[in-house]
């Protein structure tokens, strides 16, 4: 399978990042295990977290990056793969947070429940809207070079907020974000595209976008009120069974069947034929959901789907 290079970094990554959220949360520890092996057994090395997955279940979080270190651990695979986690969101206990001392002593907290020596790709995964951004990017520069830090990137930043931290890095020589990570996907295009799109090309950096498949509404599983109890995710797509969520469904429906896929594999097509997406972020908890992942890198949409797929979405 072809790698794709995170810019402005000596990393390469399989067009489809793993979503690890699910780790702890609508996986147990066995059957994260079992996805990860298959997913890296599919020629897959890319997978992302963050030191709060799933505070939602225990308040805390912290499940997620517990079993994918246990894996790491048991399959002594570590260096094989390119490992992403965040810092800065809330939990029940703290707000959000990228003060400098709170950076400090998160990155020891993540680098031990990953059983690792250090992080790939450390995102700044939601702005406090307070703290310095020199202070944010000083206390990522003691740990890139303290070695527990390989490169860092942002989500959830405001557009001013990131365009700042890039100006401010370039100012005091500070650590630059190398990728951002957002919102992006058939359904929800225009803040990315309006806001976003052409700081990606300005500042050179790799786009990991979240919430690939909307939630899992990409799928084509849920079409009606009654289907939104097929999960327990189902409720967060209510918001997309209106006419233009189900008009881009048509649409995934014919370039499904005349691709011989599926939906999902279609909408993550959709996101790796645009340039400036190096991999999407999705997540997976069955062996045929993941080859749905698998399938994606290999559809080749025509500039005529594309178009169809475009205007469905707009």
């Amino acid at each position: 399978m072809q790698k794709r290079k995170i810019k402005n970094t000596d990393l390469e990554v399989a067009p489809i990042n793993f979503g690890g959220n699910v780790f702890g949360w609508t996986l147990d520890e066995k059957q994260s295990f079992d996805i990860l092996d298959q997913f890296v057994g599919g020629g897959f090395n890319f997978i992302d977290t963050a030191d709060t997955y799933s505070w939602w279940v225990n308040g805390k979080g912290g499940q997620s990056e517990e079993i994918i270190g246990k894996w790491l651990k048991q399959r002594g695979n570590r260096n094989d793969l390119i490992i992403a986690t965040k810092v800065g969101s809330e939990t029940k206990e703290h707000g959000f947070d990228i003060s400098k001392k709170h950076i400090l002593k998160s990155v020891d907290e993540s680098l031990a429940r990953l059983q690792t020596d250090h992080i790939d790709l450390y995102y700044t995964h939601f702005d406090d809207n307070k703290t310095p951004v020199e202070e944010t990017l000083e206390a990522y520069d003691e740990i890139i070079k303290a070695g527990k830090v390989r490169y860092i990137a942002a989500s959830n930043l405001s557009p001013e907020r990131l365009k700042a931290s890039f100006e401010a890095a370039k100012k005091n020589n500070l650590p630059k974000y190398v990728a951002l990570q957002p919102h992006y996907n058939l359904l929800e295009r225009e803040k990315f595209e309006t806001e976003y799109a052409d700081l990606v090309k300005e500042y050179d950096v790799s786009v990991f976008t979240y919430w690939s498949l909307a939630a899992g509404f990409l799928t084509g599983k849920y079409r009606t009120e009654d289907d939104l109890a097929k999960s327990t995710r189902g409720e967060g797509v209510r918001k997309y069974l209106d006419k233009k969520g189900l008009e881009v469904l048509k649409a995934l429906d014919q370039m499904s069947e005349k691709h011989e896929t599926t939906q999902a594999s279609v909408a993550l097509a959709w996101l790796l034929a645009n340039p400036l997406v190096t991999a999407p972020i999705v997540s997976a908890t069955s062996e045929s959901q993941l080859k749905t992942l698998f399938q994606a890198p290999e559809l080749k949409l025509s500039s005529d789907d594309i178009e169809l797929l475009n205007k469905m979405s707009q």
